[in-house]
């Protein structure tokens, strides 16, 4: 069927409300808004569903969830015998119909006789991951679109082991929605769901516990009364979940002298103080920068919309500076490692990706832990630390992403955002401790393992051009492989492609291993209409490392023009 035909399919349906009806009777003269709004069906990702929102089977809308939605129950029915004995829990974050997406999950799962336990408002997706295991479901769904902009909403499916859905499962539930007619989905009463036990509401008493949990996760929890430190936080939430929890784990941690960014408090889908909503771009703390000169802060925190990625900023020579997500996760593996001080061969261990720094790499040979990389997508961290476990092995110490992603304790499985608030916080705390301030900390940890610098540039190439050109692009590179990028000469090409590379998955990414320890990587997003491309390099001082990643980066730059 045509994009066209689709279109009219829809179009034409009795059942279609009449707001989405509006919506595509004003798009009948625009070709290419009709080509682009159905050419395809949303796939599954590295972070599920994802979208941007409007009418159209490549667009997130009430059709697309509830099709999403039943898809997930008949794959439960049939795998898991339990499914309608232990149900499954859903949260949502604060982008716009994430409330209405979530209830109508709920309801689809009541129609298909599997209890759905809703949270009563909006929390952070890392609360979803530790309320399925808490609750024993059988699988979660969290509504959000993370970090994306404000036009963007998701659907993300969870086993019941707290983790992401694997792609083998994630495949299976979408060729089951491929024989699912998204207009006619039937959704239970939401009334007669309560009545008949099918739709609980939980609240406190899941926060509560979770809470317990985030702060079992403290490296060190005695070190403020040990030291008698005080330390000053700004706190923003960025319109997000993560307000309530964040200041809840904090305090109760101990730390009292928190601000919050009051123009970014309130929950808010429409994101109106910044141009996106995510920790990874300096731009989203010029206000909560304003606040910390007036306190004259220690540390600055920062959340994205679902509370699953943490951004923090340092001040350095009088001004604030962001901490990226590869310093972030080499200042808290190391510190963690100082504090655990793993026996040899006690299984000690910590999961990044394939493109994350590797100064890990060497962090982790002082102290006698292994680091173990997957492909991007926390669902891939999560994979490792349940293998482990299985095998009897309970050495995990740190999960993290150089896209402000963090995990530690492995009961939860995704990246979260309140267990790295409260750990950028200690670090922070125990630094001033010893008198000394994050970039100290910072720079004592190059000078010790040399200057890693990376740089990560993302190449937008929306719709169906946008996807042939993403395609094409690696298809190129595969073609026709380069012998030097930036003047370092190829020593080794990884293909994943091709499978069992690194012992990981096939996906399509190809990763570039250079001389004097450089590194480039380049691979379609999932979650995106982006062509993501990565670059890294391992020098002797600050200047050198960011000169040639610069230089490194903008000559890799050139594979997606």
């Amino acid at each position: 069927m045509t994009a066209n035909e689709r279109y009219l399919t829809w179009l034409s349906d009795s059942c279609l409300d009449e707001n989405t009806r509006k919506e595509l009777e004003g798009i009948k003269d625009d070709a290419k808004q009709i080509e682009d709004r159905f050419y395809k069906d949303l796939e599954f990702g590295t972070g599920g569903l994802r979208g941007v929102l409007g009418a159209g089977t490549n667009r997130m809308n009430i059709y697309t969830v509830r099709r999403a939605a039943a898809g997930l129950a008949e794959q439960l029915l049939e795998e898991c015998p339990d499914a309608k004995e232990k149900g499954v829990a859903i949260a949502h974050d604060s982008r716009i119909l994430s409330r209405e997406f979530a209830v109508d999950s709920a309801l689809v799962m009541a129609e298909k006789g599997i209890p759905a336990y809703l949270f009563d408002e909006l929390r952070p997706t890392p609360e979803l991951s530790f309320a399925i295991k808490h609750l024993g479901c059988v699988a979660g769904i969290v509504v959000t679109a993370s970090h994306n902009p404000a036009q963007y909403n998701g659907f993300k499916a969870y086993g019941r082991d707290g983790g992401q859905i694997t792609p083998n499962t994630a495949d299976q539930v979408l060729a089951r929605m491929a024989q699912i007619d998204p207009i006619r989905v039937s959704l239970m009463d939401e009334k007669e769901a309560k009545e008949k036990g099918l739709l609980k509401i939980i609240g406190s008493e899941v926060d509560n516990a979770y809470i317990d949990h985030v702060l079992s996760l403290r490296p060190d929890p005695d070190l403020l009364t040990r030291t008698g430190v005080k330390l000053k936080i700004v706190y923003t939430p960025l319109h997000g979940a993560g307000n309530k929890l964040v200041r809840a784990a904090l305090k109760r941690a101990g730390y009292e002298d928190v601000t919050v960014v009051k123009e970014q408090e309130a929950p808010d889908g429409n994101f109106p103080t910044v141009a996106s909503p995510n920790p990874e771009n300096s731009e989203a703390f010029e206000i909560a920068i304003k606040y910390a000169d007036e306190i004259e802060a220690d540390v600055i925190v920062g959340t994205d919309p679902d509370s699953d990625r943490m951004g923090m900023m340092l001040k350095k020579d009088g001004k604030w500076i962001p901490v990226s997500g590869n310093q972030a996760g080499c200042l808290m593996l190391e510190y963690i490692l100082a504090a655990k001080k793993p026996a040899p061969g006690s299984g000690a261990y910590a999961v990044t990706t394939i493109v994350s720094t590797r100064l890990v790499d060497a962090i982790a040979k002082k102290y006698g832990a292994e680091i173990k990389r997957v492909l991007t997508g926390f669902k891939f961290i999560g994979e490792v630390i349940d293998n482990q476990e299985k095998a009897g092995n309970n050495g995990f110490l740190l999960g993290f992403e150089e896209s402000y992603g963090y995990l530690t304790g492995g009961y939860i499985r995704d990246k979260d955002a309140v267990i790295a608030s409260l750990l950028a916080c200690e670090l922070a705390a125990y630094f001033k401790s010893q008198g000394k301030s994050l970039f100290d900390a910072l720079e004592a940890m190059y000078k010790e393992y040399g200057y890693a610098a990376e740089k990560t540039i993302s190449v937008t190439m929306p719709g169906v051009d946008g996807m042939a050109k993403r395609e094409k692009v690696t298809a190129d590179l595969r073609a026709c492989p380069p012998s030097e990028i930036g003047g370092r000469k190829v020593l080794e090409a990884l293909d994943f492609k091709q499978g069992g590379v690194m012992g990981l998955p096939k996906a399509d990414v190809l990763l570039y291993k250079l001389e004097n320890d450089a590194w480039v990587c380049v691979r379609p997003s999932g979650t995106e209409p982006k062509l993501k491309i990565y670059a890294g390099v391992l020098e002797d001082s600050a200047e050198k490392a960011s000169e040639q990643v610069q230089l490194l980066s903008k000559a890799a730059a050139a594979f997606g023009n």
